[in-house]
């Protein structure tokens, strides 16, 4: 039996066995694609030709210690691949995303990417979502009246803060409100109401964008989901 660190890096680094030289990659954010960041630095020094974007300033300051090329956006029309993580997965590739405060620019990259491949540990996997909070972020002004906008949704709300009890602010200026649903029956519906309120910017409801996932498990396997909601156990690719 693994522990819930060397699931997320059993995970990370197989789905990287997916780049490929030449091709454009989104690196993620949070501790699951940490270990693929750190994994594709590895294979860009042993000679590998790729360039990257980032979907957080964390993501960039790591990609750029391990030599990972990055790419300005305004350069770049699709990406190939992107490897993220997930706070929360069901079985059809629903996620919550956003644990670490960088789901905005998760979702724009996984909208402009070939293929979202999600890396876990199968501590993330649920029959239904909603355990996690759901991060929404919304703009300062008046998020007072953004988060009675939340709460009529049937949750209570948590403005994220920081250690020293200051507000979380996002890499784009935003801050953070945690939704606690405990469950999501419905997470499309929920998706389009959150996503028509007034002062939310993006929210961490990730429907129909992934294409596969690949769940870490304790017995030190693999276990790959794809979006048709067929199951794999350890294939190299599939």
């Amino acid at each position: 039996m693994v522990s819930e660190y060397n699931m997320k890096k059993i995970a990370a680094e197989h789905a990287t066995k997916y780049v490929q030289a030449g091709m454009k990659i989104g690196l993620g954010t949070g501790s699951t694609a940490y270990y693929a960041i750190l994994k594709i630095g590895e294979m860009v020094r042993d000679g590998l030709s790729i360039q990257a974007v980032a979907t957080s300033e964390a993501s960039e300051k790591l990609a750029v210690e391990q030599g990972i090329p990055l790419i300005p956006l305004r350069e770049v029309d699709r990406l190939d691949l992107t490897i993220d993580g997930a706070d929360e997965l069901d079985d059809q590739l629903r996620l919550i995303k956003g644990g670490g405060g960088a789901l905005l620019r998760e979702k724009i990259t996984a909208f402009h990417s070939e293929r979202l491949v999600i890396v876990a540990d199968d501590t993330k996997t649920v029959t239904q979502l909603g355990a996690f909070p759901l991060p929404v972020e919304i703009v300062p002004f008046a998020y007072e009246w953004t988060i009675q906008s939340l709460t009529q949704l049937g949750c209570t709300v948590q403005i994220r803060h920081k250690p020293d009890k200051g507000f979380y602010v996002t890499d784009n200026g935003n801050y953070i409100a945690d939704c606690k649903f405990q469950q999501i029956p419905q997470p499309e519906e929920l998706s389009s109401r959150i996503g028509s309120l007034p002062g939310v910017v993006e929210h961490g409801l990730f429907i129909g964008m992934a294409d596969q996932a690949i769940i870490g498990c304790q017995d030190g396997t693999v276990r790959i989901l794809h979006s048709g909601n067929s199951v794999a156990k350890n294939p190299f690719d599939s």
